[in-house]
C-alpha cells in the first residue's frame, strides 16, 4: 500500500509545473512503474485474493487517471498550436492586405475621375 500512496503524491507534483513534453514523459514513466507493480502483484503470496483484487483496482484506476492527464496535456498542446497558427495566419493576412496606393488605394492616395 505504501507504493501506491507515494505514486499518488508523485502524480500531483508532476501536474503542478514543468514543460508539457517532460510532464508526458514523467507520466509515461509512472504508468510503466504501475504496470510493473501490477505484474508483481499477481506473484505476491502475502496478500489474499481479495486484497490483490482491491490493490489491482487501485493501480488500474491510477493508470487511468494518469492517462487522462496525458490526454489533457496533449489537448492543451493542440489548442496552443491552433492558436499560434491562427495568429500567424491573421498576421500574414493583415500584412498582405495593407494598402499600397496602386491597386489598393489609401485614403490619401485615391484618384477620382470625372468625365
Amino acid at each position: 500500500m505504501t507504493t501506491i500512496s507515494s505514486s499518488t503524491s508523485a502524480i500531483s507534483s508532476v501536474s503542478s509545473g514543468g514543460g508539457s513534453t517532460s510532464q508526458i514523459a514523467s507520466l509515461n514513466k509512472q504508468i510503466a512503474q504501475l504496470q510493473t507493480q501490477l505484474k508483481d502483484l499477481s506473484s505476491d503470496t502475502t496478500l489474499t485474493d481479495e486484497q490483490k483484487s482491491e490493490e489491482q483496482t487501485l493501480v488500474e484506476s491510477q493508470i487511468q487517471m494518469i492517462e487522462a492527464q496525458i490526454a489533457q496535456i496533449e489537448q492543451q498542446q493542440a489548442e496552443k498550436a491552433q492558436e499560434k497558427q491562427a495568429s500567424q495566419k491573421d498576421a500574414t493576412a493583415a500584412s498582405s492586405k495593407a494598402a499600397d496606393g496602386v491597386n489598393r488605394p489609401t485614403d490619401s492616395n485615391t484618384l477620382n475621375v470625372y468625365i
